[in-house]
């Protein structure tokens, strides 16, 4: 009797902790949301931001953010990706291989800041490139390499080994085994986690505001011409994100508006994060379906 008691009793505390957590969040979206909800329209996200007169938006921000997003799994996917491989299906239980993984543990709990000092050290000063997109996509990338390469290494660690055995069963090799059986059905969780990551990098702010810069070039968005400074393909252009964005409005705007465009472009940088972790789960389980169905 006691025992029962005692389960209903922690059951019923971790259904409030539970409770409170989404309560938590709901609030703490939905008032964000709740006050930029007046510069929710197509107007604000595409029209160019106005330091001086009201009215300005959010479109080259949002842009960059975007690129830089893109630039960064670029890099990021094929070295994690390899990363994830080699722990997964190479590395023995040696020292080298605990140094790799204290180095990875270690990487990941960085601060962010301190990945966009080293960032502006070595991809705008020691590199001479100044300010740019690229110098961005470098340093988030360094951000998130140890998380891809985690979710690259469980992925492949997570395929049924049976399935491993079979492929070598019938006469393939091992990389031939990685390459058209491991890695096609770890992609369920490959892509949830790099959807994850890239939401990751369209909030993140520290690390840009070192390396990517504040404030940027007026962009022509019928320029495709990548090596123009008014093209906003151009990776060697200085750039804000939306986040970045954010934080200088709310720091340095002087727009009689200053104040709804910060709420706005809040807004939408939430409603961004809850897309990409919202479509995620639905990738992440249209593809488990589809897999599973093979």
């Amino acid at each position: 009797m006691k025992a029962k008691v005692t389960d209903r009793i922690a059951t019923a505390v971790l259904y409030i902790i539970a409770t409170l957590l989404i309560l938590l969040l709901i609030l703490f979206a939905g008032y964000i949301i709740y006050q930029g909800k007046s510069k929710l329209n197509l107007s604000f996200l595409t029209s160019e931001p106005n330091s001086l007169e009201a009215g300005g938006g959010i479109g080259p921000p949002l842009f960059n953010s975007i690129y830089i997003v893109v630039l960064s799994l670029a890099i990021t996917l094929p070295i994690g990706l390899s990363a994830g491989i080699y722990m997964a299906e190479y590395a023995k239980p040696t020292k080298l291989t605990k140094l790799i993984r204290f180095s990875i543990e270690a990487l990941a709990s960085l601060p962010s800041i301190v990945i966009g000092l080293f960032g502006f050290l070595v991809f705008v000063q020691k590199t001479g490139w100044g300010f740019n997109i690229f110098s961005g996509a470098l340093a988030v990338s360094i951000l998130n390499l140890p998380v891809v390469t985690r979710i690259c290494e469980d992925s492949i660690r997570n395929v049924p080994h049976s399935v491993k055995e079979a492929s070598l069963a019938i006469g393939a090799t091992h990389w031939q085994t990685i390459i058209r059986v491991l890695i096609p059905c770890a992609i369920p969780g490959l892509v949830t986690g790099l959807i994850i990551t890239s939401g990751r990098v369209f909030g993140e702010a520290a690390a840009l505001i070192f390396t990517s810069g504040v404030s940027g070039y007026p962009l022509d968005f019928t320029n495709f011409n990548p090596m123009d400074s008014s093209s906003p393909l151009n990776p060697f252009r200085p750039a804000e994100t939306l986040a970045v964005f954010i934080w200088k409005v709310n720091s340095e705007g002087t727009a009689p508006d200053a104040r709804l465009v910060a709420d706005g472009a809040s807004a939408v940088l939430i409603i961004s994060v809850f897309l990409f972790n919202i479509s995620s789960r639905i990738l992440g389980k249209f593809l488990n379906n589809k897999f599973a169905g093979r």
